[in-house]
């Protein structure tokens, strides 16, 4: 099969067993031949990064660290990496912290993590689930590292002891047992697409999504939340809960953009996924690098990867930053188009620029505000006689309507406007509007059709 001729199901089999292609939206589906496979996947995109040396680097969690903070950027504190059984028989154990992460150094999808909370009351370790470990149960975890049993290939591994990472407040409510992280997938120095992960009881704290954790698709340019998916099903709450998983609001997301970017420049990565955890004390953190990172991303943002790669494989970017601010401004706001795709409305700003016909069939396009607290459209009093709408009344009387200032009589007139690309025919209202900043809003009368964004600016 080609690449360019990916089946809608079998991309979507290819990026999850799980998901179901027919509940996903028609807009998700209409773009699916865009989709990114495992095959299109490995033979454009990472095939040639098997042997490279930034590969292998991810590939190995100490090295990654050591490259990172050689660059830079933040990784959590490394407490100590036992290599062999004599360094084990060594190891003295009451020097860790109360809280730290045992993690093998090339482990894959979180095998082999083991996550120690703290100390209970009686001084001994507890996981996440409360449930105490103790130093004979570490000790074997650490052979079973040792031995390779973590290990892709089953080759003899190291153990990472690092530190805790502590979820940010914001993150906190929507993470069970485990710590959130982002998935930001970069290309070319651009990053095209992101989500965030959330851990689950079922997960048992990993933030991984075929362990049972949650994934959500960010809007790039506001680092908002989006589209949620629970083993590959659309979900709007969190399970358990009535959180709301749509529209969190990301902290430091331009600073996880640039670090992101900035990691996978470091590794000399063309295409990698990148993994930041937001710690409550040090900010976005680096997790890991992926060269292949899985690709249920797309799921979670209902757009296909393989049209973002295309648009900025032949960009020449020059630093970090503009990377950033393209990736932004190339794949920000498709949250905002997908929506109008899926609802068939039009999305408005508070503030919209308009048209309207005078008396002779003239367009004028003047700046109006939306105001869904107004049922009917205003136009201000001088700017009706300088079109010479005022002549064009309803109904001789005035009609009484409650104001600002009380309750008044105005005029209403017969007025054909065009807001985004609708004319609407309408009854308006003739008010002094001179000493208010827009000449004219748009009340809800009006507005049947659309949806209205209060973050939205012109």
């Amino acid at each position: 099969m080609s690449l360019s001729d990916n089946g809608a199901a079998y991309a979507l089999r290819n990026i999850s067993a799980s998901a179901n292609y027919f509940a996903m939206p028609n807009a998700f589906r209409k773009t699916s031949r865009q989709l990114l496979g495992l095959n299109a996947r490995s033979l454009r995109y990472t095939g040639h990064s098997l042997i490279s040396t930034g590969s292998k680097i991810a590939q190995d969690k100490l090295a990654t660290k050591k490259l990172l903070q050689r660059s830079g950027l933040p990784t959590p504190r490394l407490y100590a990496a036992i290599k062999n059984r004599q360094e084990l028989a060594r190891f003295r154990w009451t020097k860790l912290p109360a809280s730290f992460v045992i993690k093998p150094r090339s482990s894959y999808g979180g095998e082999g993590i083991i996550v120690i909370f703290g100390r209970n009351k009686k001084g001994n370790w507890v996981k996440a689930d409360k449930t105490e470990i103790f130093i004979p149960q570490l000790r074997k975890h650490v052979l079973d590292t040792l031995d390779g049993n973590f290990s892709p290939s089953n080759i003899p591994d190291v153990a990472l002891f690092e530190q805790r990472i502590k979820n940010h407040p914001d993150l906190k409510p929507y993470s069970k047992q485990g710590v959130a992280d982002l998935r930001i997938v970069v290309y070319n120095h651009v990053p095209i697409m992101a989500m965030l992960r959330l851990p689950t009881l079922e997960s048992h704290g990993k933030a991984n999504l075929h362990a049972g954790g949650i994934g959500i698709g960010i809007d790039l340019a506001c680092g908002i939340t989006t589209t949620a998916i629970h083993r590959g099903h659309v979900i709007e709450n969190l399970p358990g809960s009535r959180l709301n998983l749509s529209g969190l609001h990301i902290p430091h997301w331009k600073q996880s953009l640039l670090l992101a970017t900035k990691s996978a420049q470091a590794l000399g990565l063309a295409y990698s996924g990148v993994d930041i955890a937001l710690d409550r004390d040090d900010g976005p953190t680096v997790l890991e690098i992926n060269a292949k990172p899985g690709l249920e991303i797309q799921l979670a943002n209902m757009a296909p990867l393989l049209s973002r790669l295309k648009r900025v494989e032949d960009l020449t970017v020059s630093t970090p930053e503009r990377g950033v601010r393209l990736g932004q401004n190339l794949f920000g706001g498709e949250v905002e188009q997908e929506i109008e795709d899926v609802s068939g409305h039009l999305i408005l700003g508070v503030h919209e620029t308009v048209e309207i016909l005078d008396a002779d069939g003239h367009s004028h396009t003047i700046a109006a505000k939306v105001d869904t607290g107004a049922w009917r459209t205003t136009i201000d009093e001088l700017l009706a006689r300088k079109h010479h709408l005022h002549t064009r009344l309803v109904q001789d009387k005035k009609v009484p309507v409650r104001g600002a200032l009380g309750k008044e009589k105005r005029p209403v007139i017969e007025l054909t406007l065009r807001l985004r690309d609708r004319q609407i025919k309408t009854k308006a209202f003739i008010a002094d509007r001179s000493h208010m900043k827009y000449n004219m809003i748009i009340g809800r009368r009006d507005l049947k059709g659309f949806l209205v964004d209060p973050t939205k600016r012109l």
